[in-house]
């Protein structure tokens, strides 16, 4: 019996040393697994696209979800209380790297995290939004891409889709600084060629419908910035461009996509690759937020919604780049 009582505690012993072997084991492998928090202002397509296009160049470069690297994502659905929230959160967990998608969301993770090694993506001017002090050289805690798109270039293709118009509406929420940035650079350009403008404002999705349908009837042609308020609602803009046969040129492809008829700009899954690109750089060890310039995305395409141009009685193969 003697015997029989020393082999099982033996065997007890042997047990509990392999049990903490293994969870000596499970936190080495914790420790290798990267930790990132992900941001994002509300959920649209612009928005979402980037979002993709990080993630899947994070995972061509070595850090695949769920393996190499755990992501937390937290999505505020537009609301500056949520963002508080899911800001604080991501700031207490004590992540490898965090990403902010649009600016209010930017500005919130900041605003809690001065420390943690921070990216922001789909900011159209990252230093009227206060993030970096200056472009080539950030020198905090965060850098990024930003989303500025090409507002000289979509007026020519504007003007080039409507050569008649007179009045062009300029539509866009006047609480979004990167909107308003965008809406003052289409003024300069429209009063360069003689054009006028009438602008018309929106404080949320509620007020799409009406003041759309309120500028349509008074203008030639509508030119909506990247405006997060009106890419969620671009269905029902764009639901109104047919019956009022008013052409839109909104500054996204997203938004292009959901009821505009053409756009030149950027592609939001490749500034979401390109921010992941510079991501990994951080990662690695190879570069910080500090130093390391905001950068912008060089390739730019025509973007056309053929059925939407058909339903205006515009051919699409007359819809050209601006030069």
């Amino acid at each position: 019996m003697k015997k029989k009582k020393i082999m099982t505690s033996l065997l007890i012993t042997a047990g509990a040393l392999l049990l903490l072997a293994g969870c000596g084991n499970n936190k080495k492998k914790d420790k290798d697994v990267t930790k990132i928090g992900i941001l994002q202002l509300i959920e649209h397509q612009a928005l979402d696209e980037t979002r993709a296009g990080f993630i899947a160049e994070l995972e061509k470069q070595g850090y695949k979800e769920g393996e190499d690297v755990d992501i937390d994502f937290q999505n505020a659905q537009g609301d500056q209380a949520n963002l508080k929230s899911m800001s604080d959160r991501l700031a207490s967990d004590q992540n490898d790297l965090n990403l902010a998608i649009a600016t209010q969301a930017a500005q919130s993770l900041i605003s809690a995290d001065n420390e943690t090694p921070t990216l922001f993506t789909a900011i159209t001017d990252p230093i009227d939004a206060g993030l970096v002090k200056d472009v080539d050289k950030p020198g905090g805690n965060i850098t990024g891409t930003s989303d500025m798109v090409p507002v000289k270039e979509q007026i020519k293709l504007l003007q080039s889709i409507v050569p008649n118009a007179k009045k062009v509406g300029l539509l866009y929420n006047s609480s979004e600084p990167n909107s308003k940035l965008q809406i003052e650079l289409a003024k300069k350009e429209l009063d360069k060629l003689n054009i006028e403008y009438l602008e018309m404002t929106v404080t949320s999705t509620n007020d799409v419908e009406q003041v759309t349908r309120s500028i349509a009837k008074k203008v030639d042609a509508i030119y909506i910035p990247s405006d997060n308020t009106f890419t969620s609602a671009m269905s029902t803009v764009g639901d109104i461009s047919k019956e009022t046969q008013i052409p839109v040129i909104p500054a996204t492809g997203p938004m292009v996509e959901l009821g505009g008829i053409a756009t030149y700009g950027i592609d939001y899954f490749k500034l979401g690759e390109q921010t992941a690109q510079m991501a990994v750089k951080i990662l690695k060890g190879e570069a910080t937020p500090e130093t390391m310039p905001v950068e912008t995305l060089e390739s730019l395409s025509l973007i056309i919604n053929e059925e939407m141009a058909k339903k205006l009685g515009i051919d699409p193969t007359s819809i050209k780049a601006p030069q």
